[in-house]
């Protein structure tokens, strides 16, 4: 019987055309789909259960909203690369550029469920995991941005450009034919420029969603 890493390792990464659409209906369709880190011999793995879509040039909320520069260069290239950004002097954010090249868009992962290497997880977060991990223990590890990239080791110098698409790309999110869960839709979180939107989304009710709870 294979091992759980060898399955993880055998799925191929979604093909570009999944993310040559708009933001919203990538960003609803990565739910349930798995996001993979791979380093070596380490593999780092959880299910996606929260993301938001950003619409580029006609969403104030979106770093692309004033035009192309070099901070934000990926999100104006082919879709299905990452995206990191800095905030808050202490944290990355992972994206993933969506639409075709020159009309910027893309998708904040916001939260996982961690599903693979949970104890290489807790390391790089700075944290000890119970044999049996608790709830509140493993909502620490993936739940919020900040939390995820820093959980499987994601920074712009290592990922950023990165093609989520390529099979020998060490990030990625790849279908493992879970079943389709349901899907919520709230606003945005710290959108203060453009509060009236939809284009928040998790999974109805993962307790792994970052704090804010969908309205």
């Amino acid at each position: 019987m294979p091992s759980a890493a060898s399955t993880l390792r055998a799925l191929s990464p979604l093909p570009r055309p999944f993310y040559s659409r708009d933001p919203r209906q990538v960003a609803a369709a990565l739910l349930g789909k798995l996001l993979i880190r791979r380093q070596g011999r380490t593999l780092l793995a959880g299910r996606i259960v929260e993301a938001e879509a950003y619409l580029g040039l006609t969403d104030p909320g979106s770093h692309a909203f004033s035009g192309e520069t070099p901070r934000n260069s990926v999100l104006f290239g082919p879709p299905g690369h990452a995206y990191i950004y800095f905030i808050y002097g202490n944290h990355f954010c992972t994206n993933i550029s969506c639409q075709p090249a020159g009309n910027p868009g893309c998708v904040l992962l916001r939260a996982l469920q961690p599903i693979h290497g949970l104890a290489d997880m807790a390391a790089l977060r700075g944290l000890s995991l119970d044999p049996t991990p608790r709830l509140s223990q493993l909502r620490l590890l993936t739940s919020g941005p900040g939390r995820l990239s820093q959980a499987l080791a994601i920074t712009r110098e290592l990922c950023n450009a990165a093609d989520l698409c390529s099979p020998a790309s060490g990030l990625y999110v790849a279908d493992d034919a879970s079943p389709a869960p349901q899907v919520c839709a709230s606003p945005r979180i710290n959108v203060t420029r453009a509060p009236l939107d939809l284009w928040r989304f998790t999974v109805a009710g993962s307790p792994f969603v970052s704090a804010k709870k969908p309205a």
